[in-house]
């Protein structure tokens, strides 16, 4: 490493430091919405921090979307092993849910894009699409820079964007649901499944709904999708009928948008989140894999 110009440091304080410390929760939101989990998106930010400090700051123009152009580029590399992992994933595979503080719901953009439905449309892209469709209607970066991050032309990253942007459309929910409508409507599922009301579940639920459950292998989950609200209602009810220990159910913000966590017995069993269309629930996400639920205990902090 050279000493000339303002270079790197050891990570005592010096300038790359301060320049990463000052976009690292950008640099979390993006690895995170690439990845759809918060333990790859720590992995990532690790190998930026390592790759930045060896930089020749002199020569940085523009140390923000440098610093974006490294954990794309990291992010990139992991998605497409991930997606191998995801292959001999034990049922379904769900994105790890956050604990988000209320100013993420309120940028109305970035809590749809973090939200556990929108997630999983992002899942169905292909790496670089996901990437393209992150760094441009997410973080409003220009074609120039995600060509850069991406590694491919500028015209080649507008058509993938367009690309992108069409299958998304055609697969993100439908009918805006303002936050009071899904608060109320998480309510009124909570209070269905806590006094076992059959028909007060099947008014809420859609009658195409779908039910997710990733236990990773590690805990008991449905491993395949359950489909129609009769089967979801009854399985929601029925499990917990069958549960021996005390089931408490507490409104928290998962990923921008109402949630639930599940408690047995007070310890945290699992995370649900929805997705509503035209004010019913469509999709019904529960994560219950211990090893995705250690971002629950705290907030985390999204920027963009």
């Amino acid at each position: 490493m050279s000493d000339h110009g303002e270079h790197g440091d050891d990570g005592r304080g010096g300038p790359a430091t301060e320049a990463f410390v000052a976009h690292r929760n950008l640099l979390f939101t993006v690895a995170y919405e690439m990845l759809g989990s918060a333990a790859d998106a720590e992995d990532v930010l690790q190998e930026t921090w390592l790759r930045w400090a060896g930089v020749d700051l002199s020569q940085v123009r523009d140390r923000r979307a440098y610093l974006v152009r490294i954990t794309t580029r990291q992010a990139l590399t992991r998605l497409r092993t991930l997606g191998r992992r995801k292959e001999s994933y034990v049922g379904s595979w769900l994105p790890e849910p956050l604990l988000t503080a209320p100013d993420v719901a309120e940028d109305v953009e970035l809590a749809d894009s973090v939200s556990m439905a929108m997630m999983l449309v992002m899942e169905t892209l292909t790496p670089t699409e996901r990437a393209v469709f992150v760094l441009r209607e997410v973080f409003d970066l220009g074609y120039d820079e995600i060509a850069e991050a991406v590694g491919k032309s500028p015209a080649a990253v507008r058509q993938t964007a367009h690309r992108a942007r069409a299958h998304v459309a055609a697969r993100r929910p439908r009918g805006a649901v303002s936050r009071t409508e899904t608060r109320d409507a998480l309510a009124a599922f909570q209070r269905a499944v806590e006094t076992g009301d059959l028909q007060g579940l099947l008014d809420i639920l859609a009658p195409d709904v779908v039910l997710l459950g990733d236990g990773g292998g590690i805990k008991q989950a449905v491993l395949r999708p359950v489909r129609g609200a009769d089967k979801v209602a009854r399985l929601m009810l029925g499990g917990l009928v069958k549960q021996p220990a005390a089931v408490s159910m507490e409104p928290v913000q998962v990923n921008g948008f109402p949630g639930l966590l599940v408690r047995l017995d007070g310890a945290l069993d699992t995370v649900m989140a929805a997705r509503f269309d035209d004010g019913l629930i469509t999709g019904l996400y529960a994560v219950r894999n211990p090893e995705k639920l250690t971002r629950m205990r705290r907030r985390t902090v999204l920027h963009r």
